[in-house]
């Protein structure tokens, strides 16, 4: 039987969704899963909001459709639940992962979600802030994820990002996202 995860992102542009979708599916394909990433978006300006989506399996995937129920929800900018249902769609034992302060339990109570969904918070924000010295909360949130879900593997995830990173940046740089990374990993937390 075919293990198929899949990933709906919500963010805003600029704060790097469609990056942390394509690099989870490379972490994915490292390990020998199949995957597909990709994003959903127009001629947005910075800030306006998105979607990304990633599929892992362990199995060829044969459909190529924007991700309606989708086992994983990461939601990026806490601000869209005002704008975006975010839980629309969740599987009855689907995760939502959010970058917000405010505790996973109200996260549950206030978006309504089904007892049966699990709802991780983690300030990936503050996290950016304090490590990367800016709020794009991609690779802390995708800490957050690799430990909830155990979807992807951590270190895996870290070489590519390096790999990734070093393209633009120096060791200081790729050093920061690390410390973001394994921060989000260790203090999110879940309802």
């Amino acid at each position: 039987m075919q293990q198929l995860t899949e990933i709906r992102w919500h963010a805003r542009a600029g704060q790097g969704a469609v990056t942390a979708a394509k690099v989870v599916a490379e972490t994915a394909l490292s390990a020998n899963q199949y995957m597909q990433a990709m994003p959903e978006y127009g001629p947005e300006r910075m800030g306006a909001p998105i979607k990304a989506f990633t599929r892992i399996s362990d199995q060829p995937i044969d459909i190529h459709c924007n991700i309606e129920n989708p086992n994983v929800v990461i939601v990026l900018d806490d601000t869209l639940l005002d704008v975006v249902d975010v839980a629309e769609g969740i599987a009855a034992d689907g995760v939502l992962i959010l970058n917000t302060c405010t505790p996973p339990e109200q996260v549950k109570k206030m978006l309504g979600v089904p007892e049966t969904v699990t709802v991780a918070c983690v300030d990936a924000s503050g996290i950016a802030l304090d490590t990367i010295k800016r709020d794009i909360p991609n690779t802390p949130i995708v800490g957050a994820f690799a430990k909830v879900t155990s979807v992807i593997d951590l270190e895996v995830f870290k070489g590519l990002l390096a790999k990734n990173l070093s393209k633009k940046f120096g060791q200081e740089m790729i050093d920061a996202n690390f410390t973001a990374v394994d921060r989000a990993h260790e203090e999110v937390t879940v309802a």
